[in-house]
């Protein structure tokens, strides 16, 4: 489970959190104690703190290069602090405000983004956990890139976004961009490796069980996301 013990911060906060780096959870490095002579009757001096540092062993505001492909757009190399979480690097650097930033400790998975590997697979990432730095280098899909546009900018929807509209799965909508991200990682991995229909409940489930919804929009949510998967070539092994 995700070591959520101090929520993320900001790169300015110098006496701070340590931030995620390189995949790694948050673990909120603290100053040491004071030197063993402090207090005592001979008043020695404390120890100095120790600056908290991320997981790669930059300080937070220490700045390392980022170079990251987001929706078929390359963007860097770019200077970001080590301590930047990569939702702020989306709203404040690339101006993508869609990922939503949740509880800010890696548990609603609200801010998830999709990463794209090499061999064809893909996963979902939490931003607000998750450093700008780990990025570098990644194939990255936010929810402004499944929508598809024309020569005259009408706007197409993917299966997925028109799904959950046409079955109103959600209320606020706070938490959709992550359900739209969980819900393609899970058509596309179905395409790869096809399950039977009896076990395509439980394969839904598992998809999208991390995923919080504060306006208990679960049931629509999973009846948006079965009825693409039936709609959709190659991802039942026994579909009629």
């Amino acid at each position: 489970m995700t070591d959520t013990t101090n929520a993320p911060q900001a790169a300015s906060n110098a006496a701070g959190s340590a931030a995620a780096g390189a995949g790694q959870s948050i673990t909120g490095a603290s100053a040491p104690a004071a030197a063993s002579g402090a207090g005592s009757e001979n008043g020695g001096a404390s120890a100095q703190a120790t600056p908290a540092t991320t997981g790669n062993g930059k300080a937070p505001w220490d700045v390392l290069p980022v170079t990251v492909k987001v929706n078929g757009v390359s963007h860097g190399p770019t200077d970001v602090p080590a301590g930047l979480m990569m939702i702020d690097y989306l709203h404040e650097t690339l101006g993508l405000t869609g990922s939503r930033l949740g509880c800010g400790q890696g548990i609603c998975h609200a801010c998830v983004v999709i990463v794209d590997h090499a061999d064809g697979s893909s996963e979902t990432v939490r931003t607000c956990i998750t450093g700008a730095n780990y990025f570098d280098g990644k194939t990255v899909r936010t929810v402004e890139g499944h929508a598809t546009h024309d020569a005259d900018g009408k706007v197409t929807l993917a299966p997925i976004q028109q799904a959950f509209l046409d079955h109103f799965s959600f209320q606020c909508g706070y938490c959709t961009p992550g359900f739209v991200n969980a819900a393609t990682v899970l058509i596309e991995k179905l395409k790869r490796k096809p399950v039977a229909r009896a076990d395509l409940e439980a394969a839904i489930t598992e998809g999208l069980n991390d995923h919080i919804c504060r306006c208990t929009g679960y049931v629509r949510y999973y009846e948006a996301v079965r009825d693409v998967v039936l709609k959709t070539p190659g991802c039942l092994t026994d579909a009629k």
